[in-house]
């Protein structure tokens, strides 16, 4: 007889917090298809002058928001299925604090706005850590329950 197990209060918060980061990272698809005028006048709204007309500076923005958007994907795919994935998202728990660091470095040093800076690598660090904290209570909770 199968027997369904409820997932644990931990595991559903772990769920909930793969989807909102799904539904934040799918956004990217957005500038990912924007057009070029739109981003234009978005870098000037945010102060940093005329975007350069390089050809890389579009395939770098437009690769990177695809990039988002497909670990949106993930994210979403992984949230359906979580108990059976848990190391999954442990390691990509621990991937976005190290990526988060990374941003928060790379913000400073290129000289991004200051609420760019505080909006992107602490979010990143901040969420990371509780996704991992929620993980490491769901593995517990998993082990408890004899599974």
């Amino acid at each position: 007889m199968h027997q369904t197990i409820r997932a644990s209060r931990a595991e559903r918060a772990v769920i909930v917090l793969l989807r909102i980061y799904a539904a934040i990272l799918l956004t990217a698809l957005i500038p990912a298809v924007m057009p070029l005028v739109w981003m234009e006048e978005i870098h000037r709204g945010l102060g940093m002058g005329e975007l350069p007309a390089d050809r890389i500076v579009q395939y770098l923005t437009r690769s990177q928001s695809g990039l988002y958007a497909v670990q949106g994907a993930l994210f979403l795919f992984i949230s359906l299925n979580v108990r059976r994935l848990l190391p999954v998202v442990k390691c990509l728990a621990v991937l976005k604090i190290l990526f988060g660091i990374g941003m928060l470095a790379l913000d400073i040093v290129v000289g991004m706005p200051l609420l760019w800076t505080l909006g992107e690598g602490p979010v990143i660090i901040f969420l990371g850590c509780l996704l991992l904290g929620l993980t490491n209570r769901a593995a517990k909770n998993q082990g408890s329950a004899g599974e």
